[in-house]
């Protein structure tokens, strides 16, 4: 199931666990529709950010919980996931939506809506695509897991962060949509990278095969829209000196979930795997905070460029 948009949502009591570079900007357009947000971040300037985006900061995730009528968290793994899933439940209001933002393993995602379930909560993962400036702009994608009832339910507050839901199954449904995603982002991110730096070699311009491939076969979202070379798209990072984004070390994350998950499923991924260990050398060499379209750097260099 997909939706694009959804009916007005009243004014809730929301609690946001979670005030990263993702989660700090989601909560603030949660203020800006008109939802009286609660927010906890472990990170000092994180919380002061948020209280100047207009939302109320609670002394910790429990105390941002009483009372919400929906929570929302936005960590960085699964650990982290059913750390406060564990906390807050019990703090929650009877019939109380929990939903989970992060991106994280498929199994962690299943025991988070069995925590839910057995405090009689509603739950939704809900991992996001559309990276900072998604998230600042409110035009995220959201892939969500759960039963059809609970992403009904969370559908309206997903729509003031985002621009397209869509429903993807039972629970943990979403984290693996968003893996597969970007397992795909990241295969085609490199594969773009070493068409450049092919084309380098053979004396065509960047933008001769921008022209080409943009319209042709080759077109993806890693060339017409996130081109690791600068000049063909303005708006990438390859413009911006590969300022994020999506850092590369967060497509390690990704990679890395995608392989445990294919592991675990009997998958076998072989471009997947070998994305992943280029990621994880470029990470290793110090660019873990370059965005992932500077892979490309990597891939000149082994080339002795």
């Amino acid at each position: 199931m997909e939706t694009s948009q959804a009916e007005e949502l009243p004014m809730a009591n929301v609690a946001f666990i979670g005030l990263g570079n993702m989660g700090g900007p989601m909560a603030a357009n949660l203020v800006k529709a008109g939802h009286k947000v609660t927010a906890f971040d472990l990170v000092a300037a994180s919380r002061d950010q948020a209280k100047s985006d207009g939302a109320a900061i609670a002394e910790s995730g429990v105390g941002a919980v009483k009372g919400a009528d929906v929570v929302i968290t936005m960590l960085p793994a699964g650990k982290h996931v059913l750390g406060v899933w564990n906390e807050v439940l019990p703090a929650m209001a009877k019939g109380a939506l929990i939903i989970d933002c992060s991106t994280i393993d498929v199994e962690s995602a299943k025991q988070a809506h069995a925590l839910a379930a057995k405090h009689g909560m509603a739950s939704v993962d809900a991992p996001v695509s559309g990276g900072t400036g998604g998230a600042k702009g409110a035009t995220l994608t959201f892939m969500c897991g759960g039963e059809a009832k609970a992403f009904a339910a969370a559908q309206p507050m997903l729509a003031n962060m985002g621009k397209k839901i869509v429903h993807c199954g039972a629970g943990g449904a979403g984290q693996a949509a968003k893996i597969c995603n970007n397992m795909i982002l990241g295969i085609s991110m490199i594969a773009v990278g070493e068409a450049f730096v092919l084309a380098e070699k053979l004396g065509l311009s960047h933008q001769a095969l921008f022209d080409v491939a943009s319209t042709s076969s080759g077109q993806c979202w890693s060339l017409t829209t996130y081109c690791p070379v600068p000049g063909p798209v303005p708006t990438s990072p390859a413009n911006n000196d590969y300022k994020p984004g999506f850092a590369s070390n967060l497509m390690v994350k990704d990679l890395t979930l995608a392989q445990d998950a294919a592991n675990a499923a009997g998958a076998v991924t072989p471009l997947g795997k070998h994305a992943q260990e280029l990621y994880k050398t470029f990470d290793a060499s110090g660019h873990g905070g370059v965005d992932f379209s500077g892979i490309i750097q990597h891939v000149r260099s082994l080339a002795g460029k």
